[in-house]
């Protein structure tokens, strides 16, 4: 790792000389190139930085065409580099924005690959892709705060949430696929020595106030929900299972119930995503998602954002691209390559 003091940008403010200015911009620049990040000591403070960030701050610099632009440049690195801007709901340095450059700010994500790393599997039928929840407890939470997943499924959230310092708490009705969770999340590492909660049980009936009492928890910061997508895919025989829903009417009755539940535990002024998709039946597009939008803002939640996220292949078209192409030429239908992030705040 380089190594770098800040005196060195500061004692370029009292050179008049834009070239020497430039001059030295370059040598530094030299310095830093090949590697990843760069330590920054400021007296007896040090902060290691992305090398990245910085390398296009000084490129920046290096571009200006007058003293005033130079210097004024000059400064609003070293401010980045000594001043921290935090958002009210989320750790990042809104002083050193540009060094968020892997955060979306996009309402279309496009992300085919995904992140396999550590405890994180696709085996699991009907799990959501961690860049998910990761994108989204970046932006919308800091490190302590505690985040719901009413639908657990295979840990995915809880695993992001151990990653990035949060607390998390989830609930799966199923017992297999909640053993299974556990033992996934165990495995993963835990650095910031954060607490994780599995609760097995039927969202629309947990006690929550206790469960919130018991554990010495306020209140939550963040809750995220990718509840199955009604019948699309079984996954289990329970009849509580929302899979199993008799009707479109049954399933959103139940959801609702879920959403309703968990809405005063969230502190006011924060964050709730619902991750879900639309279904195709005898001929017919139904719109899910937005049916299940729909839903939360009875409860009182207020629209932020929409954002459509990209699939390339599911289970059930795996290898069969060509079969499903046919079929949508033959049926005049499109065949899904999305779902939807809806973004709510209380």
């Amino acid at each position: 790792m380089k190594e770098l003091k800040l005196d060195i940008f500061k004692s370029l403010l009292n050179s008049e000389d834009i070239k020497h200015i430039k001059t030295k911009l370059r040598q530094i620049k030299s310095n830093l190139d090949g590697h990843n990040s760069i330590k920054i000591f400021l007296d007896d403070i040090s902060e290691e930085i992305n090398s990245g960030y910085l390398l296009n701050e000084i490129n920046q610099i290096i571009g200006t065409y007058s003293i005033e632009r130079t210097k004024y440049y000059i400064k609003r690195l070293i401010k980045s580099l000594t001043e921290t801007k935090n958002g009210k709901i989320n750790d990042l340095n809104l002083n050193r924005w540009k060094e968020y450059d892997d955060i979306i700010t996009d309402s279309l994500w496009v992300l085919n690959k995904r992140d396999r790393s550590g405890e994180h599997k696709g085996n699991y039928w009907g799990n959501f892709i961690p860049q998910i929840p990761n994108q989204l407890l970046r932006r919308y939470t800091k490190k302590g705060d505690w985040v719901l997943d009413p639908f657990l499924g295979s840990g995915t959230t809880l695993i992001e949430c151990m990653r990035l310092g949060r607390n998390g708490i989830g609930v799966e009705l199923i017992n297999d696929i909640a053993e299974s969770a556990k033992e996934i999340i165990e495995k993963e590492k835990n650095p910031f020595q954060v607490k994780n909660i599995v609760i097995e049980d039927d969202s629309r009936e947990v006690d929550y106030a206790t469960v919130l009492k018991d554990n010495s928890i306020s209140s939550l910061q963040f809750v995220i929900m990718h509840p199955p997508y009604w019948d699309i895919i079984k996954f289990s025989d329970e009849k509580k299972d929302l899979s199993n829903s008799g009707s479109l009417q049954s399933f959103l009755e139940s959801f609702g119930k879920v959403v309703e539940k968990t809405y005063s535990l969230l502190d006011k002024g924060r964050y709730f995503a619902l991750v879900i998709g639309d279904k195709y039946s005898n001929g017919e597009w139904i719109p899910l998602g937005f049916y299940s939008m729909q839903e939360v803002l009875k409860k009182g939640y207020k629209l932020k954002s929409i954002i459509v996220k990209n699939f390339d292949e599911t289970k059930g078209k795996r290898d069969q691209k060509k079969l499903w192409r046919y079929r949508a030429l033959a049926g005049g239908f499109y065949i899904f390559k999305h779902e939807y992030i809806f973004l709510f705040r209380k």
